[in-house]
């Protein structure tokens, strides 16, 4: 035994040598550029196979030759292995398996349309199903496979395509583009609206012939923009679809969103919610008794709790489930035997998993940690397929067990560029906020980092405000990558302040007109509990940076403190009364200063940035301006009244829009151009 013991004891240490040899030569990391930004895979809409045995996703590649991201459909075993794409042509998305298991329906717009294809997993071409001037979009399989749930945007007064199509070629071919209304909502995110109307369509699945069951609606299947596919459930018998729809005006004004059920047989949809909140993301049991739902209480508040719902469709009744959830859930899935629900929410800076026994008075509890998005299930309720993410990896596919054990990646689209990659683990840390209470904040290391160092710090701030940073890629980073800002050798910081969420809803309301106040107080708090608890930060070199109400919060600081040598703001609303004025959800400005200008102008007044523009010599730190001239929710106009106080004040100052954006910067070439400038501009202040 000693003989054997030695002889393997040697073998090991004539490859010591081998090995160190092999360790010295392996390639340096090297911090991200934004052409790597660019160069990441972006995976999504994962959705597993009825019999669990396969997944298929999508892969968005950034071509700048167009300046687009290009969506291509893949499929891969659920147990690992090689992946295989599936469309070649045009942009394709939203992958959704029949329940068979044999096809897979998914939107392509090869044809100059989104139309719905269908394709046969084991091989052959894609074949178009639906054939509507209009388009299609949300398309969802009925579960005896005979039908498809789909939603197109149509002109409620038309009767057949025909009219939609010659609608919209007049429209087209009239030299006079004028826009006329008589009614708010006219206007959202980055499109004007035409008139037309998402109603819910159902196609036969081997014909495509489609009929409209929602026709003459004047609303929206699922909601413009606030909604997803997930409002629209079909029933275990195929023979109903429940939606969410909003039907207050003006719809400017209203959150409120309720449930409604049409059946395929005719007639017309009935209300079946009467909440004066949000409810939405129905989803029947398997055994049809039941509908799963989220539900917002509060009219008005769109950043209100969402609470788990329970619909008795016996009795028209709605009962709460898990009245003492303090977090936002959001979808929802059932167990097969309609014993179990799944749902994720947000959690400080993870997203969990959470199973609840389907009865009142249970209480959820976390399956899976980390951060998990897109979760489907199979059919046997064996095996989840998730997205999941870091803020140091790219969101690839995982499949896992559904009490959440043996959780393995299936998917390694970014892993050659991720191996050159100097990326930095989160530090998570906790400090006294304003009144003492308790917030959260990250920090990013810079690559190559040495703790004997100083380096400069960089503040990074949320938008929403009822948002947060998350330890999660998904999302924000393609648009705003804090691994990016800290390439270049700076301390990154991310801090969620009051009006975050996953802290609890008292957390989050807390933020109510108070915009400037708690919020501001948070963030600088946390700056001093950075500098205080680690050396390498350099007081004397600080930048701030915040898009949307992180916008908002920069143009808030520059008349507020000279700490920072220099400020990036983006998309920031800056004089709350021309912000009323031209923004388009007036439930949310209305919401968090408590009225409108005319009702409550001091709230408006005391909340404006612009307001301390007359205290000349407020204005002092050298200040970026970005936005997009089709941002809607947050007018460029706010960026140009910001950069014009700042060149009458004589402030160092830059402005930077993009027509053909909205209120963030998406396409890849506009992308690379934002981020260059930012980066030269932080450059120029801390180095």
């Amino acid at each position: 035994m000693r003989q054997k013991t030695m002889a393997r004891l040697g073998f090991i240490l004539a490859l010591l040598p081998l090995a160190i040899q092999a360790v010295a030569q392996a390639p340096a990391k090297r911090p991200i550029t934004v052409n790597d930004l660019l160069a990441i895979q972006r995976v999504s809409e994962p959705q597993i196979s009825p019999d669990g045995h396969w997944v298929a996703y999508t892969v968005g590649t950034p071509d700048l030759t167009a300046n687009r991201v290009v969506t291509q459909v893949w499929l891969v075993p659920a147990d690992g292995g090689d992946a295989r794409q599936l469309t070649h042509e045009g942009n394709n998305s939203r992958p959704q398996w029949s329940p068979d298991g044999t096809r897979l329906a998914f939107l392509s717009d090869r044809s100059g349309v989104t139309e719905i294809y269908v394709v046969v997993v084991a091989g052959g071409d894609p074949q178009k199903l639906t054939t509507l001037s209009t388009g299609a979009d949300n398309q969802q399989w009925s579960p005896d496979g005979r039908s498809i749930a789909f939603t197109s945007s149509v002109f409620p007064d038309c009767a057949d395509d025909d009219c939609n199509a010659a609608r919209l070629k007049t429209l087209d071919a009239n030299p006079v583009k004028a826009r006329e209304y008589d009614a708010l909502l006219f206007r959202h995110w980055t499109h004007w609206s035409n008139g037309t109307r998402g109603h819910l369509f159902v196609a036969d699945a081997q014909t495509g012939q489609a009929r409209d069951l929602t026709p003459a609606a004047d609303y929206d299947v699922p909601p413009d923009e606030r909604g997803d596919p997930t409002d629209i459930a079909w029933s275990p018998d195929s023979k109903q679809i429940c939606f969410t729809a909003v039907t207050d005006r003006p719809e400017a004004t209203s959150t409120n969103g309720d449930l409604f059920v049409v059946d395929l047989a005719g007639g017309a949809p009935k209300r079946i919610t009467s909440n004066p909140g949000f409810d939405g993301h129905p989803t029947y049991s398997p055994d049809g008794r039941s509908i799963a739902y989220r539900s917002q209480a509060t009219p008005g508040y769109e950043s209100d709790l969402f609470r788990l719902m329970l619909y008795d469709r016996a009795s028209g009744t709605s009962t709460r489930l898990a009245a003492q959830f303090d977090l936002w859930v959001d979808t929802i899935l059932w167990s097969p035997d309609n014993k179990k629900l799944y749902f994720w929410a947000q959690q400080e800076l993870d997203q969990p998993i959470f199973e609840i026994a389907a009865t009142p008075g249970a209480a959820p509890r976390a399956i899976l940690s980390g951060f998990n998005d897109n979760v489907t299930l199979s059919a046997d309720g064996s095996t989840f397929a998730i997205l999941r993410s870091a803020l140091d990896a790219p969101t690839e596919v995982f499949v896992a067990h559904s009490d959440g054990s043996d959780l393995h990646q299936i998917t390694h689209e970014n892993a050659p560029l991720l191996a050159q990659l100097d990326l930095a683990r989160p530090v998570p840390f906790w400090f006294e906020g304003a009144g003492g209470t308790r917030v959260e904040g990250v920090l990013l290391r810079p690559p190559s980092f040495d703790a004997s160092k100083k380096y400069p710090v960089v503040l990074v701030i949320h938008g929403g405000p009822q948002a947060a940073w998350e330890d999660a890629w998904e999302g924000q980073a393609y648009r705003w990558n804090t691994q990016l800002f800290a390439a270049p050798a700076y301390v990154t910081v991310m801090i969620n302040p009051r009006g975050s969420t996953g802290y609890g809803q008292k957390f989050v309301d807390e933020i109510q007109d108070d915009w400037g106040g708690r919020p501001y107080e948070d963030l600088m708090k946390g700056v001093d509990y950075v500098l205080a608890t680690y050396p390498f930060a350099d007081s004397s070199r600080m930048g701030a940076i915040g898009g949307s109400y992180g916008g908002y919060m920069v143009d808030w600081i520059a008349t507020h403190t000279g700490r920072f040598k220099c400020l990036v703001s983006h998309a920031g609303p800056y004089d709350e009364f021309s912000m009323y004025g031209s923004t388009e959800e007036l439930w949310f400005v209305e919401h968090d200063l408590k009225g409108t200008p005319w009702t409550n102008p001091a709230s408006y007044q005391k909340w404006s940035p612009s307001t301390y523009a007359a205290e000349l010599g407020k204005y002092k730190t050298p200040t970026l301006v970005l936005g997009g001239e089709m941002d809607y929710r947050v007018p460029y106009t706010q960026d140009l009244e910001l950069f014009t106080a700042l060149q009458r004040q004589g402030v160092p100052s830059k402005l930077l829009l993009f027509p053909d954006e909205g209120h963030w910067i998406q396409k890849p070439l506009n992308s690379e151009r934002w981020n260059k400038t930012v980066a030269d501009w932080l450059a120029t202040y801390l180095k």
